[in-house]
C-alpha cells in the first residue's frame, strides 16, 4: 500500500525554496561580458554560470567570457555546441584554453545547424574523441528536453543518455543533466521518474525560465520548441486565457517542483537552472533575493511576494 506525502505547509515550502536556490546556476551570453561586475555584486561567489554558445557568437568568444566569468569568482561553465565545431583541432586547443583558465566544467550541447560546421553531429562524438578526458574536465553537463525534441525522437533521446552514463563510469568523469526550460513542473518529476527503467542515475538540474514578461517568454519557447502543452497554446489564440494555467513565472515553477518532488519521494533532481533570456542582471537580482528568502508565499496564487 503505497502512503501519501503529507502536504508541505507554507513555512517549510519556503524553506525547501530557498535551500533548493542556494544551490542554482544561472547564464550570460557573449553579449553580457560587460554585466559580469554587476553580477558580482548579485550572485553569491562561486555561483555557476553558464556561458551561452549564441547564434552569431564564435567559439572564441564563448571561450573569451567564460575566462572573464571565472576570473570574477563564479564557476563558470561554457556551452561547447557540437554542430558549431569546425573540426577536432578547434575543439582542443578551447578546451585547452578553458582548462588553462581554471574552469572546470562543460555543458555539451548538440545545437540545431544543419549541416554541422565540421564532423560533430552531436555530443556523443565530441565525447568519443576522448577530447574532455585528455583536457582534465572532470564535470560535464548534458542538456535534455523532457517535454520531448522536436527532431530527435524519445527512444534515440533515452539511448543517447545511457551511452553518455557508460562514458562517465568509464572515463570517472561527473556527468550531470541540464533541462531545457518548461512550464509544467509535473511533467519535468514525471520525466526524471523514468530514469530507472532506463538504468539511469544521474543528477538532474532542472531548467527555469528567469523573470521575463509573458511576450518574450513565449518567443522563446516557440524557438526552442518548448513541450507540446505551450506549442498548443500559441497555434491557438483564443487559448490564450489558458497559459496562466502553467507555471510561466519562476516562482511558480520552484512552489510546483517542491510539492512534486515531496509527493513523489526520492529525486534525482538536485538543482535547477535559470535561463535568463537576455535578462542576465534581472534574474541574478530575483535569485539572490530567493535565496536570502525576502520573500513570502501567496497561498492563493503559488507566487512568491517580494519584500522590499
Amino acid at each position: 500500500m503505497t502512503t501519501l506525502a503529507a502536504p508541505l505547509d507554507s513555512d517549510e515550502l519556503k524553506r525547501r525554496i530557498v535551500e533548493f536556490a542556494r544551490g542554482a546556476s544561472t547564464e550570460v551570453s557573449t553579449r553580457d561580458e560587460d554585466l559580469v561586475p554587476a553580477l558580482v555584486k548579485s550572485l553569491p561567489a562561486g555561483t555557476t554560470v553558464y556561458v551561452a554558445h549564441t547564434p552569431r557568437a564564435t567559439l572564441d568568444d564563448v571561450v573569451s567570457v567564460a575566462l572573464r566569468v571565472e576570473s570574477a569568482g563564479f564557476r563558470a561553465s561554457p556551452h561547447i555546441v557540437a554542430r558549431r565545431i569546425e573540426n577536432e583541432r578547434v575543439l582542443r586547443a578551447a578546451l585547452r584554453r578553458l582548462r588553462d583558465g581554471g574552469i572546470e566544467q562543460l555543458l555539451l550541447v548538440a545545437g540545431d545547424r544543419d549541416p554541422p560546421a565540421g564532423p560533430f553531429s552531436g555530443t556523443l562524438k565530441i565525447l568519443d574523441t576522448g577530447a574532455t578526458v585528455e583536457a582534465g574536465f572532470e564535470r560535464l553537463g548534458v542538456a535534455r528536453h523532457p517535454e520531448g525534441h522536436r527532431a530527435v525522437g524519445p527512444t534515440a533521446l533515452w539511448s543517447a543518455l545511457g551511452r553518455k552514463q557508460a562514458f562517465a563510469l568509464r572515463t570517472g568523469t561527473k556527468l550531470h543533466v541540464v533541462t531545457q526550460f518548461g512550464f509544467d513542473p509535473r511533467a519535468v518529476c514525471a520525466w526524471e521518474r523514468r530514469f530507472g527503467e532506463h538504468g539511469l542515475d544521474l543528477p538532474v538540474h532542472v531548467g527555469i525560465a528567469g523573470p521575463a514578461p509573458l511576450p518574450r517568454l513565449i518567443r522563446f519557447a516557440m524557438q526552442c520548441g518548448v513541450g507540446a502543452s505551450m506549442q498548443s497554446l500559441m497555434r491557438n489564440v483564443s487559448a490564450m486565457s489558458r497559459v496562466a494555467r502553467l507555471a510561466t513565472g519562476p516562482d511558480e515553477m520552484l512552489v510546483g517542483l517542491m510539492r512534486e518532488s515531496a509527493a513523489g519521494g526520492a529525486t534525482r533532481v538536485v538543482a535547477s537552472h535559470f535561463y535568463a533570456f537576455g535578462g542576465a542582471v534581472e534574474t541574478a537580482r530575483w535569485l539572490r533575493d530567493v535565496i536570502d528568502g525576502a520573500f513570502e508565499l501567496d497561498p492563493e496564487t503559488d507566487r512568491f511576494v517580494m519584500k522590499a
